[in-house]
């Protein structure tokens, strides 16, 4: 049963990263229940292996780490196998790690700018393709990135998240002017205050959920992942000619 105001997704192909949980896991579960085959990538190859049993065959697990180029590149060998040619990509990693610059956590820095943008290039690499290719042939051909509200608003202590962000928000308008001449979708979704298990790996308690973060969720209230997935599951099926650019959902309550 796919959701109300949507095409059909079957017969396409997707790779969606991020995939043992939060927004990753929901889009996957969302293109599944569309009608899609999944190709579930993330780290954690055991919860990938049970997301994969609950929906079904059309789904496989392949664990892969984004921040690793040989560990990308085995995923892609892994998918083109069993699945053939994609044409729906959905970049969903990510990790957010807020602290104040001054302390200059280069740690902390390196691990988000490789995972939430050397990781969607290192995808792009991989897939992107698969996408042109499918678009040669006329099928509908997307790739979709899940950027952040950070890229635009400024919060206190997320700086080099949210520049991670922009970046990303920035690379998928540049990549729609490379590949929209050649019929490939590009979409940036751009969610706000969401219930994700991010918060977890915030190691300040001052920033975490029982801090600055948890004092925004009682203020403010918080998309669920299902909400953003249900908008991806919309762009991935509009017809051929029409490509959702720039989507930003947040909470009603979110400025």
């Amino acid at each position: 049963m796919t959701s109300m105001g949507y095409q059909t997704l079957h017969g396409r192909t997707a790779v969606v990263t991020g995939a043992a949980s939060g927004i990753g896991e929901a889009v996957a579960r969302q293109l599944a229940a569309d009608g899609a085959r999944v190709a579930l990538l993330a780290r954690r190859a055991g919860r990938l292996e049970r997301l994969a049993a609950e929906l079904g065959p059309g789904a496989m697990p392949v664990p892969v780490d984004v921040t690793d180029q040989d560990s990308v590149d085995a995923a892609r060998q892994r998918v083109r196998e069993a699945f053939g040619r994609v044409d729906l990509v959905v970049n969903a990693a990510g990790v957010m790690l807020p602290n104040p610059v001054d302390d200059g956590r280069i740690d902390e820095w390196a691990r988000m700018i490789d995972t939430n943008l050397t990781g969607v290039l290192r995808l792009v690499r991989a897939f992107g393709p698969d996408l042109v290719a499918a678009a040669a042939d006329g099928a509908t051909a997307d790739l979709v990135n899940i950027s952040s509200i950070g890229a635009h608003v400024v919060f206190p202590n997320y700086a080099v998240y949210g520049a991670t962000k922009a970046a990303v928000t920035q690379l998928s308008a540049a990549l729609r002017a490379e590949y929209g001449p050649r019929d490939v979708r590009v979409t940036a979704v751009e969610p706000g205050l969401t219930d994700t298990e991010l918060g977890s790996h915030i190691d300040n308690p001052a920033l975490g959920p029982d801090g600055q973060l948890g004092a925004m969720f009682d203020a403010i209230g918080a998309l669920s992942p299902a909400d953003v997935a249900d908008l991806v599951g919309y762009a991935a099926s509009r017809p051929r000619h029409v490509n959702l650019r720039h989507l930003v959902v947040l909470p009603t309550r979110q400025a």
